[in-house]
């Protein structure tokens, strides 16, 4: 009896590709639900984003992205929303490594916890600070959305009054442009024309000058009749 034959063998085939088949079932499943997980996290906080604690080092960020990205990859998985999930991973990154841009959203987060701790009337010394317990943290995460929304509506409403004055600047800049390039035109056409308007002056000066005035063509003046009285 040949291996193909034995009844064994082809148990252990058949177990092989069952394993193999819910192994790639189980990666599907976790490429998808590490895509749900980035797509619904806080996309302003990029820790959130990539998975991580607020003030891990700059090594972990790169090694949690590395490791996530290869997950994620639209390239590696017939998902969807992978590209989507995939550039939201990239941008969050992107701002972890700014570092103008996590001393902002450290800054935001460290808020957070302080506004929590002045609503819950707390110290920095209280063990619910100090050893935080899931509810705490929760909480923590909220308060810190709601500066983070609080802090990015304020930047734009900055940015738009910054765009609105640099509008009004432009404006105000096209306006000297226009009326000096009206000056200019202007000028021109009175130079183009001043060769006419000596032209016309010199005839006009040339015929007042020229024909002599009625009567007075021999030099003698027609003298006036006297009225007789009486």
């Amino acid at each position: 009896m040949t291996a193909s034959e034995n009844p064994d063998q082809e148990d252990a085939n058949d177990e092989l590709a069952a394993l193999d088949a819910l192994e790639k079932e189980a990666s599907e499943f976790n490429k998808d639900a590490e895509i749900d997980r980035i797509l619904k996290a806080f996309r302003l906080d990029a820790y959130a984003v990539l998975n991580l604690q607020p003030g891990v080092p700059d090594s972990q960020i790169k090694i949690q992205y590395r490791k996530l990205s290869l997950l994620i990859h639209p390239d590696k998985t017939a998902n969807p929303s992978a590209p989507n999930a995939f550039d939201r991973l990239k941008k969050a990154q992107t701002e972890l490594t700014d570092p103008k841009h996590r001393t902002h959203l450290d800054e935001c987060i460290s808020d957070a916890r302080m506004l929590l701790i002045r609503e819950r009337k707390l110290t920095v010394d209280s063990s619910e600070v100090k050893d935080p317990k899931k509810e705490f943290i929760e909480a923590w995460r909220k308060k810190t959305v709601e500066v983070l929304v609080d802090a990015e509506a304020r930047r734009r409403k900055q940015l738009k009054a910054q765009l609105q004055e640099e509008g009004r600047e432009q404006r105000k800049q096209d306006d000297e442009v226009a009326e000096r390039k009206r000056r200019r035109e202007h000028e021109i056409k009175w130079e183009e024309s001043r060769e006419n308007r000596i032209g016309s002056w010199r005839d006009f000066k040339k015929g007042a000058g020229g024909a002599p005035a009625k009567g007075e063509g021999d030099g003698k003046q027609k003298k006036k009749k006297l009225k007789v009285l009486g």
